[in-house]
């Protein structure tokens, strides 16, 4: 198949979801008020709370929201074929993903930028409250852990790409004080200022590469295990302004670029996927994949379609920036939109490659030995890029080789594959720092929340010790998976785990379509993925601690498996208490008596016509 005709069927697909879905989500479902004050206006404190332009918090959410699931996911799940990531991408993005995210945004916007558990507790009630915040503790530590490894994993012993990275942290500072302080407003400046700073990081670093300071810039994975948790600390602490948002927008429009010039090249260069629609692998057995098809597609692709980590962002940061409702449709639901485009991006980059060629990147050489197939470019394409990417398992590399590949295809490009590579590397490791950043900030928040149960000053968002403490304790928890784990053990249990937290996300959209729509049918807008995703992630789940887990017989195996379980149980808990809830709450407005008085009075008018007979 064309990857140019994949390209063109999602294009289209997202086009018509948001000019015609979107649209009736935001004027019949939410019912938008651009006049209503919200809370980032009402608030206003400068540091969390910051009305912000809609393009910059637009690029904000959407770096925020995209870390590696939509890279590293599709990749990944091409070891399936092309043809089941493609349709999960696309058909969850529109029903699932997108929904997901604007009704949650919807809510926090409502409800003066309350985060995700605090909406549970005061939609739904104190037990489904306590279960979310400690679920979403549980998915934010073992997703940034999972996010984080596949940035070790491509930057390690490499200084030309932790050079690239590292000139985006001052080049991000420098643009939030250019644009807050020293030219307050001038955002086109400082999008022209920041990108070349993040190109020239690029560029540079092929000279640093083979200069005597190399090694002032390569560090072992273990070494940039500890790096990036200091990193989440001071991303966590620091204003939003001053690194956080900068960095995200420059960001942003990096990764939207990179997509678009991506796009633009399969439109040059016309590649066809060499992975075949459906492998040997759709009912399990895979090297990379432990699973079947279904359910595992659906969590190894994670960000690219729906994922609960995103309701974190919809309820954390985001909420506490929009500053006029009439964003909401375009920050909610087109990010997500955005973000499964990416999605496709990658699966074609992915699927371009040899299938031998595309395993012997993602498996171990051992594994890989016992598939029984050939390599045919690697060697090639190693000597192109500068650098060994056999056995690099993680996706990033083989996402980055595909990436490089179509670029070079493009006229005049040839000899600019290692740039190309390396331009990859960057634009994969700004998607994962910047979800760093505000995950690890979001983290806090709720940190916040529970420790101040027991210790009120350190529930004040504004408390300084409260803040660095509670930051501590966050990047702590996920650089220990970070340092301890591996893509195999961590990425499984993050899928899983940032599903259910999506399946309870959609319990409480649910729960807020029929709270605060007279139409009770429309909370079928959630409803219904909401019982495919349970299906998934339970299923997914089990499988993961009978058949991966447990089976290890090692300490970190059954830590796994003892995590998955808490996780089925506090989902389990959030579901039963919503269906109790939702089930009283319809009989008490006669949504469900009424059926009930339908069904009595055809009974009776049965009955009568049977004594007349």
């Amino acid at each position: 198949m064309n990857a140019l005709v994949l390209l063109i069927i999602a294009l289209c697909v997202f086009a018509l979801a948001y000019r015609y879905y979107a649209v009736f989500l935001t004027t019949k479902v939410l019912v938008l008020d651009p006049n209503r004050t919200t809370p980032a206006n009402q608030l206003n404190d400068g540091h969390d709370y910051s009305p912000t332009n809609k393009w910059v918090l637009f690029g904000h959410h959407f770096a925020a929201i995209a870390g590696a699931g939509p890279l590293i996911g599709p990749v990944l799940a091409a070891q399936f074929g092309f043809l089941p990531g493609a349709i999960w991408i696309i058909v969850g993005a529109v029903l699932g993903g997108a929904v997901h995210d604007y009704v949650i945004l919807f809510a926090s916007v409502r409800h003066n930028g309350l985060s995700l558990h605090k909406i549970a507790r005061d939609y739904i009630g104190p037990i489904t409250g306590v279960a979310t915040a400690i679920a979403v503790l549980f998915i934010i530590i073992t997703a940034l852990a999972g996010l984080s490894i596949v940035v070790v994993n491509a930057l390690a012993e490499s200084p030309w790409g932790t050079f690239a990275i590292g000139v985006s942290i001052p080049a991000a500072i420098f643009i939030g004080i250019y644009m807050y302080v020293l030219r307050k407003g001038a955002i086109v400046e400082a999008s022209i200022i920041g990108t070349i700073l993040l190109l020239a990081g690029v560029f540079f670093g092929y000279y640093i590469q083979g200069s005597p300071i190399a090694g002032a810039f390569t560090f072992s994975k273990q070494q940039l295990s500890i790096m990036l948790p200091i990193y989440g600390f001071f991303a966590s602490v620091l204003p939003v302004w001053l690194l956080l948002a900068p960095r995200d927008y420059l960001s942003s429009y990096l990764k939207i670029g990179t997509v678009a010039l991506l796009a633009i090249g399969i439109f040059f260069v016309h590649p066809e996927l060499k992975m075949p629609a459906i492998t040997p692998f759709i009912m399990g057995g895979g090297p990379i994949i432990p699973g079947r098809v279904w359910p595992f597609v659906c969590i190894t692709i994670a960000c690219g379609a729906i994922s609960g980590f995103h309701a974190l962002i919809s309820s954390g940061t985001t909420p506490k920036m929009i500053s006029n409702e009439k964003d909401m449709r375009m920050i909610g639901y087109g990010a997500m939109l955005v973000e499964g485009f990416v999605a496709i991006m990658a699966l074609i980059a992915a699927t371009v490659l040899i299938p031998g060629d595309y395993f012997a990147i993602n498996c171990k050489p051992e594994v890989f030995a016992k598939l029984g197939m050939q390599i045919s470019n690697l060697p090639i394409l190693s000597q192109m890029v500068q650098e060994n990417i056999t056995g690099r398992p993680g996706g990033a590399v083989s996402l980055a080789v595909g990436m490089a590949q179509i670029f070079s295809g493009i006229p005049g490009m040839k000899h600019l594959m290692g740039y190309w590579y390396h331009f990859a590397i960057m634009f994969e490791a700004l998607f994962i720092l910047t979800t760093i950043d505000a995950g690890t900030r979001v983290a806090r928040y709720i940190m916040q929340d529970v420790l101040g149960r027991f210790f009120k000053p350190i529930g004040n968002q504004k408390w300084i010790p409260g803040i660095n403490l509670t930051s501590a304790l966050v990047v702590f928890a996920w650089g220990y998976l970070l340092y301890h784990g591996e893509i195999s053990t961590i990425w499984p249990m993050f899928g899983v785990a940032n599903q259910l937290l999506a399946t309870a996300a959609l319990v409480i959209g649910t729960t807020i379509i029929l709270k605060s729509n007279k139409n009770k049918w429309y909370g079928l807008i959630t409803f219904l993925p909401m019982l495919f995703m349970l299906a998934t992630t339970v299923t997914a789940s089990l499988e993961n601690i009978f058949e991966n887990y447990l089976p290890q017989r090692s300490l970190h195996g059954n830590l796994n498996a003892l995590l998955s379980g808490i996780m089925l149980v506090l989902v389990a808990i959030i579901v039963i208490d919503s269906f109790i809830k939702w089930y009283f709450y319809l009989k008490e407005h006669g949504f469900i008596s009424r059926e009930a008085d339908k069904e009595e009075v055809t009974k009776e008018k049965e009955e009568a016509l049977e004594l007349d007979i």
